[in-house]
């Protein structure tokens, strides 16, 4: 993909920050919402095809009494994360009252794996729930970021006839469209080159924890005796 793509989806989704949330935050805290909620949709966009299987995995480990199920869930989602709520973003985009959508988001994010949980953390992007789903700006922001428009996904969109309407993003490009964001932001707020207001553990964090491959080998016996264990008592 060419850095011209790049940039026309940064500036994409940095005119969504001043569509959604021009009167409800001054623009030096745009950032506090827009860029936890691109990655969260990401996040959201690489998990989707094995969300089932997640979902299963989750009830058998449960059945099955097993305590320690984060490499097992890792296995299922096929990713180094992974969310075991039953929502999507897909799903909360038909949400019809603030008051649900709130409670379901919440919920969305509760499923999350512990790797992701320390980066919103990091973010503190809960404390900014409240104020969204009071303005009806949350729904706004899910509907805006699953616009067909743009893909936040790995795998391409394609037209009718088969014809691809936008690429994939691989984990590079995600990166790098992340890291403008991050520039403009800083720019938009008179920070000096080099100084980061993301803070520096999610920094260092989100590359490991959401671009990275999927569980290495060294933690496949691990997994298969955890899942084996899993599927057995769920026959």
């Amino acid at each position: 993909m060419s850095n011209g793509d790049l940039n026309w989806i940064a500036n994409f989704i940095w005119g969504i920050a001043d569509d959604v949330l021009r009167d409800l935050y001054v623009r030096g805290k745009y950032r506090d919402v827009i860029l936890p909620m691109t990655v969260l949709r990401r996040l959201d966009a690489l998990l989707e095809p094995t969300k089932k299987a997640v979902l299963d995995m989750k009830t058998s480990l449960d059945k099955a009494k097993i305590v320690h199920q984060d490499q097992a869930l890792r296995q299922a989602a096929g990713q180094a994360f992974y969310n075991t709520s039953k929502f999507t973003m897909r799903d909360l985009k038909a949400r019809a009252s603030q008051q649900q959508l709130k409670a379901d988001f919440e919920a969305y994010l509760d499923g999350f794996s512990p790797n992701v949980q320390d980066i919103l953390e990091k973010f503190e992007f809960r404390n900014q729930i409240p104020r969204l789903s009071k303005a009806d700006a949350l729904g706004t922001l899910i509907n805006k970021l699953l616009s067909p428009d743009i893909n936040l996904s790995p795998n391409p969109v394609k037209n009718n006839d088969g014809s691809v309407k936008h690429p994939g993003l691989d984990n590079h490009a995600m990166g790098t469209i992340f890291e403008e964001l991050v520039r403009r932001f800083n720019e938009e707020n008179n920070e000096e080159a080099g100084e980061h207001w993301t803070p520096r553990d999610a920094v260092k964090l989100m590359p490991s924890s959401f671009f990275s491959p999927s569980p290495t080998k060294s933690s496949q016996a691990h997994i298969c005796s955890t899942t084996a264990l899993a599927a057995r008592a769920a026959c």
